[in-house]
Order: structure tokens, then C-alpha cells, then sequence
């Protein structure tokens, strides 16, 4: 079931008043099977998964809090990540690296054959696997003391709002929430039905608008001509952040109907002057997962520049084949590892040499400097091989045939540009005032918006029910 969908609707409009008219136990245990519905709608067979990953985990933390040796607590914390782990080793990667070491035995001179399993990736399964593997690790830390409700905890983990592409809630955020019941608060209600719709108009306005035209540029690129190709990744640079934002903000807003409170998890991410300010502002739950378990377990930035650098390459190709099961993604994770650490040597150059750019001169240069080299990685992020990234590059590069009017689909160019250029509007606006708060203050401003947002979802949007693009990780 996915959010831009008639069942969804129909699935909400059920939940939301039984929701309020329940209590206690038995609104968390409603809660709970709906997740489980919610889930099952796309294919029930995977509940398995989350029941026994849920098992697990709250098995494995009730011990650790239990135990107290030290040897015998590792084993216990070894077990839950290795478990974890190898089931998403199975599910995700498991074809993966089958075919890379095909490949390379093949490169060796060893010519060796195999069928590929047809393993199904159960959707939402890198989320709450995360989310699940953070909290045993809290437990072990002593961060957290473990839950002794089962109910309380297998809600946590299959919330729906957030169960398929995230945010990534901490234990630590969301288990105290649980335990408490959320009174109708129309203020809360209003707040979380106004970022529900903004997270529609991104998906369905504007990513969906947008993909028509990156999918054949991506699909075809021999076909077009190298203005249409740089048109196409712009465009797949909005179209992916309007996508999962947009799922964020509707997960989101649904907690904040409920009652609950979910962390933010984008902020406006192509406004970043550094990209480690990207990476606070992109996927913020995500990186912050990748910071406080990979990055700071590893060494973080303590033990000099070599294991800095080394400790931020490793995280980013992790993060890179988190994303997905292929090299394109862990180029990806590559290219913003090499980001980062060229930002680094930079900035000591710079501070070594005394350069300075005034002030404004220096934040447009940054941002378009960012921005650009943001989208050089989307090329292999949303590219199906290396062979269509270097293509599409190479294509762009010959800056050859720049004509406009020589251009197919201008009508959905046109589009694309004016969605963009009032979503950069309005986010620019937002950064000097908040629109939130002037929505929830004065009724008139909030009908009017409420009235244009559906106008436009109405007018602009593509309702073909599209999946999410964070489904597929």
C-alpha cells in the first residue's frame, strides 16, 4: 500500500477515528495490526521477516539488560547484527555479489556458470532493519533500557507511516510515545494534515511530472542530444529529492495527526554550501544512523587525518550499498566519500593561505560547486551501469547541439522548469520565514493554502500510483 493510492485513503480515513476512539492497550494493539495490514497489502508472506526480526531483538535486549558479563553481552550484540545483517545479505545482495564473483573468477580465467535466484526484495526491509539493529545496539551501549512490552516494541518497529522508506526512528525517540496515549489536538492535526499535503504535491506534482522525462533520458540517451541529457539529471536531482521528501513529509505529517512526533529528514539540501552541510540536510536520519553506529565506532575523526579520511570513504561506499545492490552505488557512496575529504583539504588550503572570497560571492559559488557536483553523482546513482553513466556524461561533456528549439517534449520541460523554479521559491522563502507557523496562525492563509496545494495536486499531478523511489532500497 503506498500513499499516493485510492486504498491508502480509504485505509486512513478507517484508522484515523477508531485510532482516537480507542485507549491504552487496545489502541496499540489496533496500531499494530493495522501496520501489519498496511505491510501485508503489499505481499503478507514478508510479516515473517518482521516478526522474526522483531523477536529477536527485543529477545536479545531483554538479555542484554539481563546480563552483566561482558564476554557473554558481545555475543549477544554479535548475534543481532550478524542475524540482521545475513538477512539482508539474503534478501538484498545476496545475486549481488553472486555475479561479482562470477565476473571476476571469469576475468581470472576460471570460467564458471550459475542461475540467479529469483529472491524478491521485501520493500522497507534496509529501514526496519536499521531502526531494529540501532536499538539492540542502545541496549548494549546502556543508552537504553530495553522494552519489556513486546506490543510496545513491534509497534515501534512496523509504524506505518514510517515502516516502508523511513524516517529512521530511534528507539529513543519513539518507544516513550508509544507508551502514552495521544488525545485529539486539532492544532497537531492541522500541523501534520499541511505537511501531508506538501509531501503529495512534491510526489505527485513534481517528482512524478519530472520522471516522465528522466526515465527516457536515462532509458535512451543515445537518442537525445546533450542539452536534453543535462536537462534530464537536473531534472532527476529534483525528481529524487522531491520523491523521498515528499515520502518523509507525508510519513511525518501522519505521526504528527496521531499525535506522535518523527524526526525532520530533509532541510532543504541543494541551499548546502559544504557537503558535509548536505549531508545534514539529505536524508538526515539516514546520516545520522551512519554517523553514531559506522563512522564514530570506526574512529570518527580521532587518530589523525589518514583514519579520518579512511573512516569517511568507509561509511560513504557503505552508505552507497546500503542503497542498493549494484557498483553504481557504491561509486556513488565513493564519489561523496571523495567529496568530503577533498572538502577537507580544501578548506586547510584555503585557511593555510589566507584566502577569502567576500561573502556572498563565496555562498553562490559553494552552492552551484555543491549542487553540481551533487548531480555528477546522480548520474551513476540513477544510471542502470556504468556504460549508461559514462555515456550520459560523455554526451554532456561535447557541449554540442545546446539548441532549445531543437528539443522534444518542451511542453514537459516547460513544466518541469516552472515546478522547480516555485519549489526553489518557496524554499527559499522558508528559509527567512516560517510559513508553517503563519499557516496554523491565521485560519485565512491556511484555507488559501490548503486550497492551492489540492488546486495544483489537482491540476499538475500524475495519479498513476507510482511507487516511491526509496522502495527499491
Amino acid at each position: 500500500m503506498i500513499f499516493n493510492s485510492v486504498p491508502f485513503l480509504v485505509f486512513i480515513l478507517v484508522f484515523v477515528p477508531i485510532y482516537f476512539t480507542l485507549k491504552g492497550r487496545y489502541r496499540l494493539l489496533f496500531c499494530l495490526l493495522s501496520s501489519y495490514f498496511f505491510y501485508s497489502w503489499w505481499d503478507y508472506r514478508f510479516l515473517v521477516l518482521i516478526l522474526f526480526s522483531t523477536t529477536l531483538d527485543f529477545t536479545v535486549a531483554r538479555a542484554l539488560e539481563r546480563s552483566q558479563e561482558g564476554g557473554r553481552r558481545k555475543k549477544l550484540l554479535l548475534l543481532s547484527i550478524l542475524v540482521n545483517l545475513g538477512i539482508l545479505a539474503c534478501f538484498k545482495y545476496f545475486n549481488f555479489f553472486m555475479d561479482s564473483t562470477l565476473e571476476l573468477l571469469n576475468y581470472l580465467g576460471f570460467h564458471a556458470n550459475y542461475q540467479l535466484l529469483q529472491i524478491i526484495l521485501p520493500v522497507g526491509i534496509s529501514f526496519y532493519t536499521f531502526q531494529s539493529m540501532s536499538y539492540t545496539v542502545d541496549v548494549y551501549r546502556r543508552r537504553l533500557a530495553a522494552e519489556k512490552d513486546f506490543v510496545t516494541y513491534a509497534t515501534y518497529i512496523s509504524f506505518f507511516p514510517q515502516l516502508l522508506a523511513g524516517p529512521i526512528v530511534r528507539a529513543s525517540d519513539m518507544l516513550h510515545q508509544l507508551r502514552t496515549d495521544k488525545r485529539f489536538d486539532l492544532y497537531n492535526f492541522q500541523a501534520g494534515l499541511s505537511i501531508v499535503l506538501v509531501g503529495l504535491f512534491k510526489k505527485v506534482v513534481i517528482a512524478d511530472s519530472l520522471a516522465v522525462f528522466v526515465d527516457a533520458a536515462f532509458a535512451y540517451p543515445e537518442n537525445y542530444p546533450p542539452l536534453y541529457l543535462l536537462l534530464g539529471v537536473i531534472f532527476y536531482s529534483f525528481q529524487i529529492y522531491c520523491d523521498f521528501s515528499g515520502y518523509s513529509d507525508i510519513a511525518i505529517g501522519l505521526a504528527r495527526m496521531l499525535g506522535f512526533k518523527f524526526p525532520l529528514n530533509f532541510r532543504m539540501p541543494y541551499f548546502s554550501k559544504s557537503f558535509s552541510e548536505f549531508w545534514e540536510r539529505w536524508h538526515i536520519t539516514l546520516s545520522r544512523w551512519l554517523r553514531d553506529y559506522l563512522y564514530i565506532p570506526l574512529g570518527g575523526n580521532r587518530g589523525g587525518q589518514f583514519k579520518t579520511y579512511r573512516n569517511l570513504m568507509l561509511t560513504m561506499l557503505l552508505g552507497g550499498l546500503w542503497h542498493g545492490a549494484s557498483w553504481t552505488f557504491v561509486f556513488w557512496g565513493f564519489l561523496h566519500g571523495t567529496y568530503l575529504i577533498l572538502q577537507r583539504v580544501v578548506e586547510w588550503a584555503r585557511a593555510a593561505l589566507g584566502i577569502r572570497l567576500p561573502r556572498l560571492l563565496n555562498a553562490v559559488l559553494s552552492i552551484a560547486l555543491v549542487y553540481s557536483l551533487t548531480c555528477l553523482a546522480w548520474v551513476f546513482f540513477r544510471s542502470p551501469d556504468f556504460a549508461t553513466a559514462s555515456l550520459v556524461l560523455s554526451k554532456i561533456a561535447s557541449i554540442s547541439d545546446l539548441s532549445f528549439s531543437a528539443l522534444p517534449n518542451k511542453f514537459i520541460i516547460a513544466k518541469g522548469v516552472a515546478l522547480i523554479a516555485l519549489l526553489l521559491v518557496v524554499e527559499y522563502i522558508s528559509l527567512r520565514v516560517n510559513l508553517s507557523k503563519i499557516m496554523l496562525r491565521y485560519p485565512a492563509f491556511r484555507l488559501a493554502a490548503y486550497a492551492s496545494i489540492i488546486w495544483f495536486i489537482a491540476l499538475f499531478g500524475s495519479f498513476t500510483n507510482s511507487q516511491f523511489i526509496y522502495f527499491q532500497f
